[in-house]
């Protein structure tokens, strides 16, 4: 059985005082909440005073991109055994913003799967398509070859430590959303395409949806049985959509 997660992801969101006042209300409401996952991704500067706030709750926290490198000449980057140090469980690999902003392509993407790996952190990996390519029909030739860059160079097995997150990247921050069908299509089609390879990995591994979900569209989204979540970005800033949002996983 699957277990269900829900992922905050602040994007460059967040103060000392804003961060401590939203995760006390996170905390007081979802600690302990049966044995559903909940993280937040966070930006790097903010790992040490989220880790002291979080460590003594069942909420994990994690960061929201890693280097693929190891050590070295990189001015500004951040190696996940630097984020080891701060009890890192999760990163965010591949978000759409990093691809489309920051050129990151899908061999960058794959080494940072690795580097997250080899670290011990678990990767949290996005795919998905933009409305253009949705347009041309491309969405499922999209996923595959941003998926298989992964599993070429990680092994399909490695998947069994990591998660899925599908953002489809036409309804990310526009308020649309993709229908509960709409999603579960692409859900199944992603793990369709692992059972292919190996069945066992296909059946355990997380896939998230990360759609502009809402408290008000959560819990149609998670009833579909192939989203097992979400990855969740303006509505995990504000307290109260959050907390719905984890507890319609449960619904």
């Amino acid at each position: 059985m699957r277990k269900k997660m829900v992922v905050g992801n602040w994007k460059m969101h967040g103060n000392l005082l804003e961060n401590k006042q939203l995760l006390d209300a996170v905390i007081s409401s979802l600690d302990g909440l049966h044995e559903d996952l909940i993280a937040v991704c966070v930006p790097y500067l903010y790992l040490p005073s989220v880790q002291n706030q979080l460590q003594s709750s069942s909420i994990a926290w994690g960061a929201q991109n890693v280097s693929q490198y190891e050590k070295g000449a990189y001015t500004g980057e951040v190696s996940a055994s630097m984020l080891s140090d701060f009890r890192c469980q999760y990163v965010i690999v591949g978000h759409s913003e990093r691809r489309m902003l920051f050129g990151e392509n899908n061999n960058v993407v794959a080494e940072k799967f690795v580097a997250a790996q080899n670290a011990g952190i678990i990767p949290i990996l996005c795919v998905g398509e933009t409305l253009e390519q949705r347009e041309a029909y491309n969405t499922e030739q999209v996923i595959e070859q941003q998926l298989k860059s992964v599993i070429n160079l990680a092994g399909i097995e490695s998947l069994n430590k990591a998660v899925i997150a599908y953002e489809p990247v036409w309804a990310i921050g526009t308020g649309i959303t993709a229908s509960p069908e709409q999603a579960q299509d692409v859900h199944t089609f992603i793990r369709e395409g692992l059972a292919k390879q190996n069945s066992n990995v296909a059946n355990q591994v997380i896939i998230l949806y990360g759609g502009s979900v809402k408290g008000s569209n959560a819990s149609e989204l998670f009833a579909m049985p192939d989203i097992d979540g979400g990855l969740i970005g303006g509505a995990s800033l504000i307290a109260n959509d959050f907390i719905t949002i984890c507890r319609a996983l449960r619904h």
